[in-house]
């Protein structure tokens, strides 16, 4: 039992309620009410999205494509899939408390112990079965990718539920994904199929593109990236369902820049990560996890949510085989594109936001 305080209120986002309130409001009102080839937001059945986790000075106007799309409209619970930054794990873990406050109300949003208590019994199969593990209350506070979902969430919520309060809301089921392998991910992303095949659940994976620079010791640098960058930043022609990437280079022969290497003027820096993060983007809109997870090895890009992303994206097509959905079923279209600025030189460094819908209709 307990509640999670909101505590990266009042550093990575604003602790006023009226301040935060405004602050999201007016995100969402600079995303446009319909998208070309989407229809109106919220987009019926994107009951799945991906929003990225920075301070929302940052990406807090990115987020708020992911939320204007959401379809909440049948959600019975919440899913919240994000990755660990702090605390080593190799598995999944679910939270061991029971509410999660944010600054917008004094009434915390509930989870839902009973569907997190029913996960923590499950076995994943295969010769070297795991089971969900339990994060404790301290590592649950310090991770911040989790919680910098929530204040959208709760603000769609009482959009939602004018006359009701949080805790009637639907609850929320958040999990923890470590550093996975690619079996471990199919064998928890089979677990969680029968929920993401369920109209009523909704689902939000917490993630962040490339971060690049000496500080994130990533400095991949493509010479074969198109100049100018097929994807902006601040671009909406992004992937949509089974999207390759036209310029096909062969993404494995990059080199990883140094303050000795002597660039080339063109593509420049930030034109090579806008190329890797769309490699990455057209991966999963193919919706095949082994495609995604070869780009990933090509690259090496930095894609912090890469392990949730891996998670939902097997689980996706294990109910597409269990379930008999169409190969259409759950692909995903991503709807904006940021970066944190643009990379001159090595000395610099930049991290990369991504707002995608997942249609599962």
């Amino acid at each position: 039992m307990g509640t999670r305080e909101p505590s990266h209120a009042g550093s990575w986002y604003s602790d006023d309620e009226k301040e935060l309130t405004a602050e999201l409001e007016h995100y969402l009102s600079q995303v446009p009410d319909e998208l070309p080839g989407l229809g109106k937001l919220p987009i019926q059945s994107a009951r799945i999205v991906m929003s990225p986790h920075a301070g929302y000075t940052y990406s807090g106007p990115c987020a708020a494509w992911a939320y204007k799309s959401l379809d909440l409209s049948n959600a019975k619970r919440i899913f919240i899939l994000h990755p660990s930054h702090h605390a080593p794990l190799s598995t999944c873990a679910l939270p061991s408390l029971t509410s999660y406050s944010t600054p917008l109300s004094d009434d915390p949003l509930p989870l839902d112990t009973s569907t997190i208590q029913h996960l923590s019994t499950l076995t994943t199969s295969g010769p070297r079965p795991q089971s969900f593990t339990t994060m404790s209350p301290a590592t649950d506070t310090a991770e911040h990718s989790m919680e910098m979902q929530l204040p959208y969430l709760h603000l769609l919520l009482k959009r939602l539920f004018p006359s009701k309060p949080p805790s009637s809301y639907p609850p929320l089921v958040p999990i923890m994904v470590g550093s996975t392998s690619s079996t471990t991910e199919k064998a928890f992303g089979a677990l969680l199929a029968p929920y993401l095949a369920d109209p009523t659940n909704a689902f939000i994976i917490s993630t962040d593109f490339c971060h690049w620079g000496s500080r994130f010791s990533y400095t991949y640098y493509m010479s074969s990236a198109p100049s100018p960058p097929i994807s902006p930043s601040g671009s909406t022609n992004l992937p949509t369902p089974t999207s390759t990437d036209p310029s096909n280079p062969d993404l494995s022969t990059g080199q990883s820049l140094t303050t000795k290497t002597r660039l080339p003027s063109s593509p420049k820096i930030w034109e090579s990560i806008a190329h890797a993060d769309r490699a990455c983007m057209c991966a999963i809109a193919t919706g095949s996890h082994a495609n995604f997870l070869s780009v990933l090895k090509d690259t090496g890009n930095t894609v912090c949510g890469r392990h949730p992303i891996g998670v939902v994206m097997a689980g996706l097509e294990e109910a597409r085989r269990a379930e008999g959905k169409g190969e259409e079923w759950g692909r995903w279209s991503f709807v904006r594109y940021e970066r944190s600025g643009d990379v001159g030189s090595v000395r610099e460094s930049s991290v990369s936001y991504v707002s995608g819908v997942c249609l599962c209709d």
